[in-house]
């Protein structure tokens, strides 16, 4: 095939993976190692572009067909599987391949039309249609993501077969038959590593603290801070750039967030630039044991998710005070600040400041301040084209506060 250039796009089910789709495209989640763009780059060895929500692409990720590269049109929900690729590096102009409802890949060719796909029915007439059986993880709800975890961790491991492991120190303690995977300078002394159900991938610079209880399969990436005597179990990625600590079970925090202290957090999405207080816990089970539902923002209200065990979601920029309690399947939007005795409500809208007792506006410009001085710690800044995509973000779910506040 000649050279390519991707191109992920977002359909019309990414306004069911809000909050975290508010502030991204749904190619730059994380899920197991990699994020989705990263899994699609490294397996098609080609470079990718983004077709997403226009504020987005206004301010920060830029749709760049190339004219002179076959551009292939690839379903951002969609993570890469072996059977795929081969059948999408076949894919000649103007074939597509879809898996039940869903569009997985287009050929384009060298146009530079977008196209705006929500389901098969919209592709253009001229399109010829493949119906595809290969296995593949398919992001359909935000809770997939910590679903498929474990096993998008172990594709991730294979995708990177042959990659130079470091030693870690004589110090630790390893159990079971799968790889401990270390990047350079990794930083552990005195903790156990138990491989017997999957491997543990460890990052560049990262540091896990003596007394550190690991299971696998388990992600963590460059640059982590694993504080002393935490406890992770299985299935969970920690992002680049994070601090964590205490209990930590089947969980994925996208990258540069805290949860530096004591508290458990289980069945859980954390995005970027979130700091949870010491002693935060979240329910991950209901008293009953039934199903637990959660706030999607598609349909303005709670949806049965048919799980049994469902904890937070935090969209970015979202911070709550110490011994924060979260309820069954929380939902806290984007830019949200959280404090207080009890259990405050189950969706917490986007820009809320408040608790159990009430919420009001947390206004833009107040929440770059705190934005700001987390970014600084780390030697970073908060962009004007990040400021002005949270303001819009701000005007866009001022209904949501009205309603809930």
């Amino acid at each position: 095939m000649p050279s390519l250039k991707i191109i992920l796009f977002d359909d019309d089910f990414r306004s069911h993976l809000q909050p975290l789709s508010t502030t991204r495209p749904v190619a730059d989640f994380r899920v197991g190692i990699f994020t989705i763009r990263e899994k699609w780059e490294k397996w098609l060895q080609a470079g990718s572009s983004t077709s997403t929500a226009d504020h987005l692409e206004k301010f920060q990720w830029k749709f760049s067909p190339d004219p002179s590269l076959q551009n292939i049109w690839i379903n951002s929900r969609v993570l890469p599987s072996p059977e795929l690729v081969v059948e999408i590096l076949a894919l000649k102009q103007k074939e597509a391949i879809v898996k039940g409802e869903t569009v997985i890949a287009l050929n384009n060719g060298n146009s530079t039309d977008r196209i705006r796909i929500a389901a098969k029915d919209h592709l253009d007439e001229n399109v010829s249609v493949r119906r595809t059986d290969s296995p593949c993880i398919i992001i359909h709800r935000l809770h997939d993501i910590f679903s498929h975890n474990g096993k998008a961790i172990l594709q991730d491991i294979e995708l990177m077969r042959g990659m130079h492991s470091e030693k870690i120190s004589s110090t630790n303690r390893v159990i079971g038959t799968h790889a401990v995977l270390a990047g350079k300078n990794v930083n552990a002394e005195c903790c156990i590593f138990n491989t017997t159900n999957g491997p543990i991938f460890i990052g560049e610079n990262a540091e896990i603290m003596e007394g550190s209880l690991l299971r696998g399969p388990l992600a963590i990436g460059n640059n982590v801070v694993i504080k002393m005597g935490t406890r992770i179990y299985g299935d969970t990625t920690i992002g680049n750039s994070c601090k964590v600590g205490g209990e930590i079970s089947n969980s994925v925090f996208f990258g540069n967030s805290n949860k530096a202290h004591e508290g458990f957090i289980g069945n859980s999405v954390i995005g970027e630039w979130c700091n949870l207080g010491a002693d935060t816990n979240c329910s991950n089970l209901k008293n009953n044991y039934g199903n637990i539902s959660v706030y999607n923002y598609a349909i303005s209200g709670l949806e049965d998710t048919g799980m049994q065990f469902h904890g937070l979601i935090m969209g970015d920029h979202s911070r709550c005070g110490i011994n924060t309690m979260f309820n069954t399947g929380t939902v806290v939007g984007v830019c949200s600040n959280v404090f207080g005795g009890g259990f405050p409500q189950k969706f917490i809208p986007d820009f809320s400041w408040g608790g159990m007792e009430g919420f009001t506006d947390y206004e833009p410009e107040k929440s770059f301040e705190s934005i700001a001085r987390m970014r600084a710690r780390r030697k970073m800044e908060l962009t004007a084209g990040e400021k002005e995509m949270l303001r819009e973000v701000f005007r866009s779910t001022a209904s949501l506060r009205k309603k809930q506040h």
